[in-house]
Formats: C-alpha cells, structure tokens, sequence
C-alpha cells in the first residue's frame, strides 16, 4: 500500500486573505507532498508497508533506528488533520458541546484563546500547538517538529502548525498575528466537535 497526498478540503483560495492559494501551493503541494514521497520510498518493501498511516506512528514513535519514518508519517498526518483543522466559515465562538466543553476547561472562550495562542507562539522553533483531550479533559499542548499527539495516546481535537512554512509567505516572522488569525477566523468548531469523545 502507498499513500497518496489527501485533496484539500476546500479550494486553495478558499481561506483568502488569512491564508494564500500561495501558501496552499507550497505547504500543501510542495512540503506535505515530500513528506508523502518520502514515506512511501521509506516504508517501500518492509511490513510497514501494509499497515494503516496511525499504527506506523505508533510503532515507531518510540524506535530512535524508525525516526525518519516516523518523522514523515507524523507529519503527513499532522498535516492531513490540520487541513480539517481550518476552515472557510471557521473563527467566531463556539457553540452546542464544544462551547460547554472548553468554558469547563479553560473558564471562558477567551481564556482558550489566549493560552492556545501563547502555547503557539512559545513553541521554540518549528512545531504544532493542539488542542487535546486526554481522561475526559481538554488541554492545549505543543509539540516539536513531527511529534503529534497520537503517539502519546492523546485524542487531538484541533490544531495549527507553527512550522515557518505554515505562515511565512504571508505573514513573515509574526507567529503571534498567524494565530491570532487562526482562532478568530480559521478554527474549525464543527471539526472539534466531531472529534471529541
């Protein structure tokens, strides 16, 4: 079995102005494709070949002789789960379960958002900051380079790449204003919603 890249869920314009058909072009076509080619030349011809893209990460999350494979397979869903992760009608406040489930967490939406953003921003080089769920309980968590929360055992609900290929097109060094437009335009409610237990 051979993974393909998956198709964006929208069109690469859809997201504009927050986010360009150029950085589409490049993060998606460019960098989540090499991870794609990569994984498949790495895995090509060993028993990984035949298993589903979860339990590549699982098994070799912990193997250090397995870290290009799993720096590759991690980042190829990594990024697949951040597409899903945006969305067009995205931002705004959340509503039903979801809004229940982080006022209980985090006390309030913006309480949420600012420690979403602050976790983001202070990711020291490349990464991800997410959303969890892990005991029944909501936490923001960050990982570094292709680390992802499912290796850990932790349920990811959302996330946003803060690797500098995410946002540098469009917005150079600033982080902080690329998560700032994440959470009040981009945040996909309804993706959480679907992923929570």
């Amino acid at each position: 079995m051979s993974f393909e890249l998956p198709s964006l869920p929208y069109p690469k314009e859809a997201l504009e102005p927050h986010i360009s058909a150029r950085t589409f072009e490049c993060h998606h076509g460019k960098h989540h494709q090499a991870y794609v080619t990569n994984l498949n030349n790495l895995i090509t011809g060993t028993p990984l070949a035949a298993e589903p893209l979860e339990e590549i990460i699982r098994q070799t999350s912990k193997d250090e002789s397995m870290t290009s494979i799993f720096n590759n397979a991690a980042q190829v869903w990594n990024h697949t789960f951040f597409w899903s992760s945006l969305s067009p009608k995205g931002g705004r406040e959340p509503t039903g379960k979801v809004e229940a489930a982080i006022k209980g967490a985090f006390g309030s939406v913006q309480t949420f958002k600012d420690q979403f953003k602050q976790t983001g921003v202070a990711q020291f080089g490349s990464g991800w900051v997410w959303l969890v769920e892990e005991a029944r309980e909501f936490k923001i968590v960050k990982t570094a380079n292709a680390q992802t929360p499912l290796a850990v055992g932790q349920k990811a609900l959302v996330t946003c790449d803060v690797w500098e290929h995410a946002y540098y097109l469009d917005y150079q060094n600033r982080r902080p204003d690329f998560l700032q437009e994440f959470l009040d335009h981009l945040i996909n409610w309804d993706f959480i919603a679907q992923n929570m237990g």
